[in-house]
């Protein structure tokens, strides 16, 4: 083992000097480093309403990637730097069942807010990242408010034995009802695309509202977008789609028929988390059930978590 007499050990690797004693440096002791970090956080989607129901709204659709735009058609947020040997949290929303909101999904200090639905105790719920759909039987008809910065407004719903609104989506709010004595859903409000991977993928559409049978026409359904549910046919008291799992998509309000009853509404798609980091670090989950995978694309790698919920360090 060579020396000099700069008091280092010139084969071992770095050293540090103590006094007269050359010292090994120890990483572990080592001050965190900043590097900076994209993200991409979705939350789950909100379920549609029962029975000529509004749609649920998209979940809540934050990010910072540089060539994309961030919910509610803003503009990328800006950048975002973590620290080595720190532990973050991550958390995956889950879709909300029919009636019930979906989820807010987490990344460190960025929260999305889950996407919104008609709740049972006959209104909006709060906080949402899109709007679900209004009621189409009977007060509010008025679409729920989304979250600046997240996603947008959904569309009214007649109110009075008609169409369901849609559900607003990242990009644009939730159509009205519309159609024959106004008994036809509108479409869920169109999501975004995502490239922090690479390639273009949809989140956080609004469920289509669900339709209503009246003067012996169908209620069409409403169309989702975007990972959204489709609304239920009223005829056949139609069960609304789901949307679609990871992409935190509304789902689709029920179908109704007058003197029959209620088609069920679509769960929300549950959210995803997707990181962005240079390959240099390397990424620990240190607590929870996570579900994850990662992939490598040029001297990045993206995780994307798809469900559960833990902690993640850097070194």
């Amino acid at each position: 083992m060579s020396s000099n007499t700069y008091g280092y050990i010139a084969d071992t690797g770095p050293t540090q000097a103590y006094g007269n004693l050359p010292r090994k440096y120890n990483p572990i002791n080592a001050s965190p480093e900043p590097f900076s970090i994209s993200y991409l956080v979705v939350a789950g989607g909100g379920g549609g309403m029962s029975g000529n129901g509004g749609g649920g709204g998209g979940g809540g659709y934050r990010t910072n990637y540089s060539t994309d735009t961030s919910g509610g058609a803003s503009s990328t947020e800006s950048s975002l730097t973590i620290l080595t040997k720190t532990n973050y949290t991550i958390t995956v929303g889950g879709g909300g069942a029919a009636n019930t909101k979906g989820s807010d999904s987490v990344f460190s200090t960025i929260t999305s807010n889950g996407g919104g639905a008609y709740t049972p105790g006959g209104s909006h719920s709060s906080t949402n990242g899109s709007g679900a759909g209004g009621n189409g039987q009977g007060s509010p008809s008025s679409g729920g408010s989304g979250t600046a910065g997240q996603g947008k407004n959904g569309g009214n719903g007649h109110g009075s034995d008609g169409g369901g609104g849609g559900g607003g989506g990242a990009n644009a709010v939730g159509n009205n009802y519309h159609g024959t004595n106004n008994n036809s859903g509108g479409n869920g409000g169109a999501g975004l695309n995502s490239t922090i991977t690479d390639a273009s993928v949809a989140h956080s559409g609004g469920g289509g509202g669900g339709g209503r049978y009246s003067s012996s026409t169908n209620g069409a359904a409403g169309n989702g977008s975007s990972g959204g549910g489709n609304g239920g046919v009223g005829d056949n008291l139609g069960t609304a789609s789901s949307g679609t799992v990871n992409t935190g998509g509304g789902g689709g309000g029920g179908g109704g028929k007058t003197g029959v009853g209620n088609g069920t509404g679509g769960a929300g798609g549950s959210g995803v988390v997707r990181i962005r980091f240079p390959r240099t670090q390397i990424l620990s989950v240190e607590s929870g059930d996570l579900v994850y995978s990662s992939a490598v694309t040029g001297s990045d790698i993206v995780y994307a978590f798809t469900g559960g919920t833990g902690t993640v360090s850097f070194s």
